[in-house]
């Protein structure tokens, strides 16, 4: 496919698709909660002090205490803490959240495979230094990296202070030409060929996630059972598996002062599979300066430097060599898929997991995912 015509096809799925921004609290931009709360204290939510200090001490070079923990992200998702030691080194130790979870779920010796298995590609990533699988330490697995400066990039005055315009199309480029390297990843080489199965990737993913639709829905969405259908009946042959991020954006990566991808971050969704799935995940997250608006997306990517939605599908295209000629499918999914994801969010938060709330403060979540099943379907009438 030609960079015009794969700029055609796209700008036309996306003009079919164009919804209104949303206005959703701030709070509830993010499935987690990102915090920054310093605490060297003996009473840490998650950190046995005296234990993990021990053990880091043993198991991990260079790791001299006492430690200073500082909380980078918390919530719903994996718990992830910056270390600081006695002489200044820093680490990064991540473990699951607290409370009752599934373990398949927060994987803690998954996550460190694929990063360790990384550590020999192309693909940036942080350190990998160490894995504890011994819950008499902190009560949960956990795993620790080299800590890597840089920018976590989410909102515009973000991207405006810490990137030039050059630096923002630099960053830009860069997280295209970084997911190209995660699709070209050597599995075997790796040592990540057997992290799933390879084949039938949206089959699964469609069958996992309507699944996760009929036992979390607060309401009927005759447009979600619809979409389900219709991409079902669609599709596309799946080439040989890569590897699979699945929550790649710009906020999963870490970028350098020029706009470099210094790291990739949250590998815990990371399987094998149908590479243009992240693509088209992409795609719903991104809003370019020229783009119109998206609900699912801050407005990091509006400033002035970044590229617009086609142009990184057009880069994509050259990096990895991929057809991408059906990527409006793979926007579809992404909606539909976010739909479900964001439904789940909704009905956990109607039963009380942000404590006492009424219904009008969590209508933006259900306006969302509304919002997301309708483009899912606007996108596939496109294609039909």
């Amino acid at each position: 496919m030609t960079g015009t015509s794969c700029e055609r096809s796209i700008t036309s799925a996306w003009n079919v698709a164009s919804v209104t921004s949303i206005d959703m609290p701030e709070r509830y931009r993010r499935y987690g909660t990102d915090i920054m709360s310093p605490n060297t204290g003996a009473e840490i939510a998650g950190i046995n002090v005296p234990a993990v200090t021990d053990w880091l001490q043993r198991h991990v070079p260079g790791a001299v205490g006492p430690f200073a923990f500082d909380v980078i992200a918390g919530g719903h998702s994996n718990l992830t803490f910056a270390l600081t030691g006695a002489d200044g080194a820093r680490f990064v130790l991540r473990r699951p959240p607290l409370g009752h979870v599934l373990a398949s779920a927060h994987d803690m010796g998954r996550e460190h495979r694929i990063i360790s298995g990384l550590q020999r590609s192309a693909v940036p990533v942080a350190p990998a230094l160490g894995f504890c699988d011994d819950p008499a330490v902190t009560d949960a697995p956990f795993y620790v990296m080299g800590f890597v400066d840089g920018h976590v990039v989410r909102d515009r005055a973000t991207a405006e202070t810490v990137l030039t315009p050059a630096g923002r199309r630099t960053a830009s480029e860069s997280i295209v030409d970084t997911m190209a390297a995660i699709h070209s990843v050597d599995l075997a080489a790796a040592g990540l060929a057997e992290l799933g199965r390879h084949d039938g990737y949206i089959a699964r993913q469609l069958k996992r996630w309507y699944g996760q639709w009929n036992q979390q829905k607060t309401r009927e969405l005759s447009a979600i059972d619809r979409v389900h259908a219709g991409l079902s009946q669609r599709i596309p042959e799946q080439g040989a598996a890569t590897l699979v991020h699945g929550d790649y954006r710009l906020d999963n990566c870490m970028v350098g002062d020029d706009g470099r991808v210094l790291a990739v971050l949250d590998w815990e969704i990371c399987t094998l599979g149908d590479p243009l799935a992240d693509l088209g995940l992409l795609q719903v997250y991104w809003t370019g300066p020229n783009d119109d608006a998206s609900a699912w997306t801050g407005s990091a990517t509006t400033a002035e430097g970044f590229l617009d939605r086609a142009e990184l599908v057009t880069r994509y295209a050259a990096a990895s060599g991929r057809d991408v000629t059906q990527l409006p499918f793979y926007v579809s999914f992404a909606y539909w898929k976010l739909a479900c994801i964001l439904e789940g969010v909704y009905a956990r938060y109607l039963g009380g997991a942000l404590g006492a709330r009424d219904a009008a403060e969590l209508e933006p979540f259900k306006q969302q995912v509304d919002a997301a099943a309708a483009s899912a379907e606007r996108v596939l009438e496109q294609i039909s």
